[in-house]
């Protein structure tokens, strides 16, 4: 398991934004798929968790990637 974990972590480093968003995109849609696939009582239990595991997942990246756009920017600036 630590060599795929290894191999993944190898694989991303040389992905561009493009690639990132693709994969971002087809999560997404199997996401939909398997809410859409969910019995009609449980969806709102469905919807409930997709926006946990969002809010979870979301504002650790923007926490860390906000920072950088700042110094980005000012790097910009300056340069």
């Amino acid at each position: 398991m630590k060599k795929l974990l290894s191999a993944a972590d190898a694989y991303i480093a040389k992905m561009n934004w493009k690639d990132l968003a693709l994969v971002k995109l087809c999560l997404c849609a199997a996401g939909v798929m398997l809410g859409l696939a969910a019995p009609k009582k449980l969806r709102k239990w469905a919807a409930l968790g997709a926006v946990i595991v969002f809010v979870a997942t979301y504002l650790p990246l923007m926490l860390k990637f906000l920072p950088h756009l700042i110094n980005w920017g000012k790097e910009e600036y300056n340069g």
